[in-house]
């Protein structure tokens, strides 16, 4: 009888271990989306990722484009040059990484309807090691540049 209360016991005692082994959420602020009319091939999505622990955003899915892919975007002689990143990006823990124009961000291949200021696009971002989070992202125009780190001593 003791060995059957025991066998009985030990699936209670591994559940709060199963529960403390879930990975941590990564934290995900600030995600938006550019507007891109009708029949455009791709448009661009932002976001600030802060992972608990060293992580990499491996994979984006959204039902409002065929697919989402990660990109990279650099100028080089005066081209600007856009790359997938297969390996996707490293999430160094405890240090927000931006994906913001002009630099790594995430790209939608084929949107399926316009995407037009005030709507929302839902985003589930993959992780090598945290669990998916699905954020819903305001379309909006680009924020005016920053104008930090500019003097005006000189004008």
């Amino acid at each position: 009888m003791k060995t059957l209360l025991a066998l009985l016991a030990l699936p209670a005692l591994a559940t709060p271990l199963t529960a403390a082994a879930k990975p941590p959420a990564v934290k995900i602020v600030d995600a938006w989306c550019r507007p891109a009319p009708k029949g455009a091939l791709s448009a661009g999505c932002y976001v600030t990722l802060t992972a608990p622990t060293d992580d990499r955003l491996i994979a984006v899915e959204t039902p409002a484009a065929g697919r989402g892919e990660i990109h990279t975007m650099s100028m080089t002689g005066g081209v600007m040059r856009m790359r997938k990143l297969a390996d996707g990006i490293a999430l160094p823990a405890g240090k927000p990484v931006a994906l913001k124009p002009g630099a790594e961000h995430l790209m939608l291949i084929g949107p399926k309807t316009a995407l037009t200021p005030g709507a929302t696009v839902a985003l589930t971002l993959r992780f090598k090691t945290a669990a998916p989070v699905t954020v819903t992202a305001p379309v909006k125009t680009a924020p005016p540049p920053s104008m930090s780190g500019m003097s005006m001593e000189s004008h």
